[in-house]
């Protein structure tokens, strides 16, 4: 994420800018303000994904400032930094992700980091999907779409969901029942952790351990519990 620093005292911006250089990617200093309108002006540009911004500054203050973020067309997160807790009502009722109390310690700024990554994340999914039928997984803190179409099969794979297409695989924490509900007909269960796209059967095989899935431009097979099987034979004279 790219982060802009905004604090009228020159020793709290350094403090913050340190703190950021220890914990490392994906946390990217992307610059400094000194009050509001420097805020602003640095942020039109629409490349700063996060503002780590004191309440207390001269001219138009933080409060202030967030406010009018958010009429751009790609408001940044604002994380507001102060050593008055009066504010804090003030700041969660303009939306800010979270409210830091000077001096920040670097674990409890890391936390406030990753809660506004993964709003930001969530937020760009759901536009993601919603412009089509796509899936969406994190890879190493940057956010990968998966269109429908390319997504050869789907396994459950202790708290995530393997999701293996066309480009290689990724990894994504919704439940095969979820992903079921929000694409229905678009999979077929072959086996309770395995969800296969239809167009990608290619026959069924038996084995000393049971049938097992073969697939087109796959090497290896998948599990055919006996409960899915009759529907996955039908699939395949049908030609799925």
């Amino acid at each position: 994420m790219r982060i802009l620093i905004a604090d009228d005292e020159l020793l709290a911006r350094v403090r913050l800018a340190s703190l950021l250089a220890e914990l490392g990617a994906p946390w990217q200093l992307a610059g400094q303000a000194a009050d509001g309108e420097q805020v602003l002006v640095a942020c039109e540009g629409g490349d700063i994904d996060l503002v780590l911004m004191d309440i207390r500054m001269p001219g138009t203050h933080g409060l202030a400032a967030a406010q009018r973020l958010t009429t751009l067309p790609r408001p940044p997160a604002v994380i507001f930094t102060t050593a008055y807790d009066q504010h804090a009502l003030a700041a969660f009722e303009a939306d800010a992700v979270d409210y830091l109390l000077k001096p920040i310690r670097k674990d409890r700024l890391l936390r406030a980091l990753q809660k506004a990554q993964a709003a930001a994340l969530a937020t760009a999914a759901a536009g993601a999907e919603a412009a089509g039928e796509a899936l969406t997984a994190c890879q190493r803190g940057q956010l990968q779409r998966i269109p429908l179409s390319q997504v050869i099969y789907l396994q459950a794979d202790s708290k995530y969901v393997r999701v293996r297409h066309d480009s290689g695989e990724a990894l994504i924490e919704e439940s095969l029942v979820s992903i079921e509900e929000r694409f229905p007909g678009r999979f077929l269960r072959v086996h309770r952790s395995t969800l296969v796209a239809p167009a990608r059967l290619a026959g069924l095989h038996k084995t000393d351990d049971g049938m097992v899935l073969q697939l087109l431009g796959l090497d290896e097979r998948l599990p055919v519990s006996r409960r899915h099987l009759p529907e996955v034979r039908q699939r395949l004279k049908s030609g799925a």
